[in-house]
């Protein structure tokens, strides 16, 4: 989730101009004016007898104004009090408390009057009392003892105190009582039990009342609470109780509602306009009773609407006349249901709809004052000249009441006055000074010279020209030194004198003029507007996820105006990060390392600047494995299932997908655990099938996509009664060791498959196909029985029966068993080879008769091996090889024979015990092949046209060699390949002497041997004939010479076109020319003759000289 703010310009605009606007109906002070009272102490005031009593009236006006006071409507002559002073230059009235004096003594109401030459102001009636926090009054508290299930109510009844004291209920600990539906305080402070239960019972029930203005804290003495059942009555409680009581208690049974507080059906309340509306419904009742509320006729008000404690009392906030109505509570649980209608009554004390404001006026105007409020009742409106009922004030011509208005015609400085309006009506009372102040001034332009204003692009610029003039000065606006007056609707202009641009630009940047002028003169005042760019966060965090204990990051990279110094700031969930040195805060990224649970939240990048702030949010969720479930419980105990249920533990952002569920058998594994079912993540009971004579405790785990949680707490303990097996054992075998026995084995049952004491195994055989009867052997708890006397390998039938204490399992199946094995008495006949060529040859062989076997056939070996190869007339060390045929085969193929070989091989059966005697060997030829290429091939001895060629013969001549090839061919300078000169060399040679070759010239060659069959693979080498002495002399003087040098520049300058030809030619596809002749190194056997073009001269017959070997 991610999102983005901004501080809102058009509302730091409204609070600006709202702020000009007050600021321009102020008459400066250096010109005379009424009386304004700036600061008063509330109109109800309680103060702490400890300490000094300060009352506050403040107030300007010029000349400075003088103060009086009242007291209960009476002059309150404050010399005759040596405890009273009046702070200088200052109406602040100081009643010294700590020295002596009472704070009961200066109980009463008190006004402020400021007054100069031209009016009087008044303050507010204030009201001073004193706080009170008094003792609990001492009661003997008798011990309540009630019946379970019964409804009780602890009254806390704490003494009235000023202001009314906080209650709460705690133990002799000092630890608050736990609350719930069933039990909680009211608004009145008793503590109320729907029903009470045996946990109840305690001894120090203690109501404490809080007075936050003393600082002081009363406690009432304990109560106790007895709870008694039938079931748990003991002879304290019979001791306390009478004959009848005992006798007619009853069990706890269920009853339906009945409401504890409002008592009756229906109840009336009255609420002021703007307080919280609390209403309240407890009831008792078993089961606990549920409580809801509803209005009337209408809805509950949407976002004004709370419930609290435990949704027994209804709240309302900033209640208005709209919310009267009856409002009914709903009591309910499963045997029916109880309500009460509370109707509610919304009265309103005074409220200003106009309150009047101050007047200035010049010689001959009109004006009014206007005082207008509502309240419920409607309340009256009076006014007061000077602090005095304006009905006995001194006359004024110019003046006339109607009403809630005053009507000013052509004032005079002698009507300058402060005049109070008061509305009232029987919850309150509003007061409210408004002077009038006659004078003649100029303008004057209240805002500094050269004022700087800077905006944000696109956002309003409110531009000040705060005046002051009488009469009232007309503002006129200028752009620039000599620009021409502001008007159009890209403008608003204030009746306080602001410029407002509703949506700034960067050309809207310049320097403004306000010129202010009435009938008494003229003046302007220069500003300056800068339009800055905005801030933006061009790269905001993002939405993460990451694993407990992993690293994080969130980015925020901004771009601002170049002249603005931006701060970035980090909360996490609109608050501070933690003081954590996990959390790195870079330039413009927040990393937090080694995450834990905690840091899971919304992290929100804050950019600010002197002129705008925007910011970004991200949320991190830490998602971790789950926690382990809790609270197991075993339920619905049979014979054969249980069911099991569980609490799931946090899943930690992760949903949990499926829960494992576990065994232990603590009767035959403990502290083993096994797996025994899962199920999905939405359920948290599961129905678990059981095997008799099994000590089951069970253990869930819950899995998310993250991993498993830890085991949960294991359940209690459920012990399975026994009974016969079930099952038998698996597996069941019937296996011979040796010739004479059959070795019968099984997989035995498991601890929790025996189903009882005393598991055994009965073992049954018989011969197969033979009329004999079932031999038996009951064993211990083992898994193999042998059996000795047998026939060799003949098969048998078998089964195990599983038993225990109680009985037989049922009854089982049989299964096909031999005796022991022996090995094959005879040899495969009739062996024959078919050799294919001279690497691969197949065997053929007849199957012996499968009595000779003795034993599960398991397929045919076939020995080869060689022995001689044909062309060397050697032996060497005999290596024989096996191929093994699987199953009833008969016939093979031999691969990988050496050509020209003679081989023998022979077959043989094998069984589970091994192999039978082997068939005579049989001989067998492979032809002759392809050579190896030679071993070597080297040219020694180079001249100016011979060359010497020696070599070794094939490693593997796989034949009698009839001859060796040998092909060469010469290379130019440009790796151009020559014709291919080829010659035939009888076999029992191994050197050459290539003679007439031509001097200096490069020769690649190509030799390989052959046999009847063909040329084997060939070997290549290349070589080099020797350069004349006298030519390469010559070749060095004409190297020296100036003409050879500019050919050899002029050839260069050609091979560097045609290179770039070339290099044009192959980015457009064509074929690169080098490749051509790199073409030209083909294998010679596949390259096509080039004709002789003259490029190597002409070849010439020439002669060699062979030696054979010794």
């Amino acid at each position: 989730m991610m999102k983005e703010m901004s501080v809102s310009a058009s509302k730091a605009s409204l609070v600006l101009f709202l702020c000009q606007m007050i600021s321009a109906l102020d008459v400066p002070l250096d010109l005379s004016q009424p009386p304004t009272i700036t600061q008063q102490s509330p109109k109800d005031y309680i103060v702490d007898p400890r300490e000094n009593i300060v009352i506050q009236c403040e107030a300007k006006g010029k000349p400075p104004p003088s103060f009086s006071w009242t007291r209960n409507g009476t002059h309150f002559d404050i010399d005759k009090d040596a405890q009273v002073t009046m702070k200088p230059n200052s109406g602040t009235l100081v009643i010294n408390i700590m020295n002596g004096g009472k704070a009961e003594a200066y109980e009463g109401v008190y006004q402020c009057t400021a007054r100069n030459e031209r009016g009087a102001a008044i303050s507010n009636n204030i009201v001073i009392r004193p706080s009170r926090s008094p003792l609990w009054t001492k009661e003997k508290l008798e011990p309540n003892h009630v019946r379970e299930g019964d409804s009780l109510v602890l009254h806390c009844r704490p003494p009235v105190g000023l202001p009314p004291p906080i209650i709460f209920w705690m133990d002799n600990a000092f630890q608050r009582l736990p609350q719930s539906e069933r039990v909680s305080q009211g608004l009145n402070g008793d503590l109320y039990f729907s029903n009470v239960q045996p946990e109840d019972t305690r001894e120090d029930y203690i109501c404490y009342a809080r007075f936050n203005h003393t600082q002081t804290i009363q406690q009432k003495q304990p109560i106790s609470v007895k709870v008694f059942s039938m079931d748990s009555l003991n002879d304290t409680i019979a001791a306390n109780l009478s004959d009848t009581d005992i006798f007619g208690a009853k069990p706890v049974t269920e009853r339906q509602p009945v409401l504890l507080t409002p008592t009756g059906s229906t109840s009336t309340k009255v609420e002021l306009r703007g307080n919280v509306l609390l209403l309240e419904c407890i009831a008792a009742g078993l089961p606990t009773p549920v409580i809801r509320w509803i209005k009337e006729g209408g809805e509950l008000p949407a976002n004004r609407t709370f419930f609290e404690n435990f949704k027994k009392t209804l709240k309302i906030i900033d209640v208005s006349e709209a919310d009267s109505g009856n409002y009914k509570c709903i009591a309910r649980n499963i045997l029916g249901s109880a309500h009460h209608v509370i109707s509610v009554t919304v009265k309103a004390a005074p409220y200003w709809i106009t309150a009047p404001r101050n007047l200035v006026l010049s010689p001959g105007e009109d004006g009014t004052l206007i005082c207008r409020a509502n309240g419920n009742p409607k309340p009256n409106i009076s006014w007061l000249a000077n602090g005095v009922p304006i009905a006995i004030a001194p006359e004024d011509p110019s003046r006339k009441v109607d009403g809630d208005t005053i009507i000013f015609s052509h004032v005079q400085e002698r009507s300058s006055a402060v005049y109070q309006c008061n509305a009232s009506n029987e919850y309150g009372y509003l007061l409210a000074n408004a002077f009038v102040n006659v004078l003649a001034e100029p303008p004057r332009i209240l805002t500094p010279a050269n004022k700087l204003y800077q905006v944000i692009a696109d956002s309003p610029a409110l531009l000040d020209c705060a005046y002051f003039g009488s009469p009232k000065p007309e503002i006129e606006w200028f752009k620039g030194v000599k620009g021409s007056i502001l008007r159009g609707n890209e403008y608003v202009f204030h009746d306080n004198g602001t410029l407002e641009i509703p949506v700034a630009q960067k050309d809207s940047t310049g320097t403004y003029t306000c010129v202010a002028r009435n009938a008494l003169g003229k003046i302007q005042n220069e500003v300056q507007l800068e339009v800055k760019d905005p801030t933006m966060i061009i790269k905001q965090p993002e939405y993460k996820v990451i694993q407990r204990y992993g690293q994080v990051s969130f980015e925020c990279i901004i771009k601002h105006d170049s002249t603005l110094s931006p701060t970035i700031i980090w909360l996490k969930d609109n608050d501070e990060l933690p003081d954590d040195e996990r959390f790195l805060v870079g330039k413009d990224n927040l990393t937090i390392m080694n995450v834990t649970d905690k840091d899971d939240g919304t992290y929100t990048c804050i950019v600010n600047t002197t002129l705008d702030s925007v910011s970004a949010s991200a949320v991190l969720t830490v998602v971790a494995r789950p926690n382990p479930p809790f609270d197991l419980e075993l339920t619905g105990q049979l014979e054969r299932s249980v069911e099991l249920s569980w609490i799931p533990g946090d899943e930690n952002n992760s949903p949990i997908t499926n829960f494992v569920i576990e065994y232990e058998d603590g009767l035959h594994e403990p502290g083993v655990w096994h797996y025994q079912t899962e199920v999905p993540g939405t359920q948290t009971t599961v129905q678990l099938k059981l095997s008799p004579y099994v000590n089951y405790s069970f253990r869930v785990i819950a899995v998310n996509e993250i991993g498993r949680s830890q085991p949960s707490e294991p359940s209690e303990q459920y012990l399975t009664k026994s009974a016969n097996p079930d099952e038998n054992p698996s597996n069941v075998q019937g296996i011979g060791s040796e010739p004479d026995n059959l070795v019968i084995t099984w997989e035995s049952l498991k601890g929790f498959q025996s189903n009882g004491p005393g598991l055994q195994y009965k073992v049954s055989w018989r011969q197969k196909d033979v009329d004999d009867e079932w031999t038996s052997v009951i064993v211990a708890n083992v898994s193999k029985y042998i059996v000795s006397g047998t026939p060799t390998f003949v098969p048998y039938e078998i089964k195990v029966q599983a038993l225990n204490d109680l009985g037989y399992a049922p009854e089982p199946s049989e299964v096909i068993g031999h005796s022991g094995e022996d090995l094959p008495m005879v040899a495969p006949g009739n062996v024959q080879v078919h050799v294919i060529n001279s690497t691969l040859a197949k065997v053929h062989w007849d199957t012996v008769p499968l009595k000779t076997v003795r034993g599960h056939l398991q397929g045919y070996k076939v020995y080869y091996w060689k022995v001689q190869n044909l062309s060397r007339r050697s032996r060497r060390h005999v290596e024989k090889k096996i191929l093994t045929f699987r199953g009833n085969k008969t016939f093979g193929m031999l691969p990988g024979l050496e050509p020209y070989s003679s081989y023998k091989l022979n077959v043989r059966v094998v069984n589970g015990k091994g192999e039978g005697p082997a068939s005579p060997d049989k001989v067998f030829k492979t032809p002759e092949g392809v050579p190896s290429s030679p071993s070597f091939l080297r040219i020694t001895n180079p001249t100016l046209d011979s060359l010497t060629l020696e070599w070794g013969s094939p490693t593997h001549p796989n034949g009698v060699l009839t001859s060796y090839i040998l092909k060469f061919q010469p290379i130019n300078n440009t790796h151009e390949l020559g014709p291919l000169v080829e010659i035939r060399i009888p076999a029992n040679e191994s050197s050459l002497i290539l003679k007439n070759l031509n001097y200096s010239t490069r020769y690649k060659f190509y030799f390989n041997a052959q046999t009847s069959v063909g040329s084997g693979s060939q070997i290549t080498e290349e070589a080099i004939t020797i350069m004349d002495e006298a030519m390469a002399s010559r070749q060095v003087d004409i190297a020296t010479q100036g003409w050879f040098i500019g050919l050899m520049c002029a050839v260069a300058l050609l091979i560097l076109i045609l290179l770039i030809v070339c290099f044009i030619r192959r980015n457009k596809g064509g074929k690169y020319p080098v490749k051509e002749k790199e073409d030209a190194h083909a294998d010679p056997e596949i390259q096509p003759m080039k004709e002789d073009d003259g490029t190597f001269g002409e070849y010439r017959l020439f002669s060699f000289v062979s030696s054979a070997p010794f």
